[in-house]
């Protein structure tokens, strides 16, 4: 597995966490940014993680903000992600399962580096279950085709 992972100004502690798990679980990465503390626009982060896994350069995707919310917006607008903010190691794994998601947000102002590092790691370590789950992604993919997202 190969994953891309990226903050803004305000997610760069939970980053440098995750990437010490990635590390330590032999996940091969690659850092797009960014590495100051001052303020950022999410999306210039956002959206080059986002395109790189929808090309398949990149099997998954991290992204880290404040609150997650403005990363995944960003990243949705990219055809073929399907992005999710997760603040529960519950949802990260139900979203790997039944949504197939390729890219999560989590907001480093909402949650703790031992959590985000829990939710990543189950996130990481799920793999999709397919069956019905697999229809409902091919309608949704449909979509994204016909309405030329």
């Amino acid at each position: 597995m190969k994953v891309a992972i990226a903050s803004d100004h305000g997610g760069i502690n939970i980053r440098e966490e995750i990437k010490s798990l990635m590390e330590e679980l032999g996940i091969e990465y690659e850092d797009f940014g960014c590495e100051c503390q001052t303020s950022v626009d999410y999306p210039d982060y956002a959206l080059p993680v986002a395109e790189k896994v929808a090309a398949g350069e990149f099997d998954r995707g991290i992204l880290i903000c404040g609150t997650g919310i403005g990363m995944s917006i960003a990243a949705n607008k990219v055809k073929g992600i399907r992005c999710a903010l997760v603040h529960d190691v519950y949802s990260a794994k139900l979203t790997r399962q039944h949504n197939d998601t390729n890219i999560i947000t989590m907001g480093e102002r909402v949650i703790g580096a031992g959590l985000a590092r829990e939710i990543a790691q189950t996130w990481l370590t799920t793999d999709f279950e397919a069956g019905r789950h697999a229809t409902r992604i091919g309608k949704i993919a449909e979509y994204e085709e016909k309405s030329g997202q």
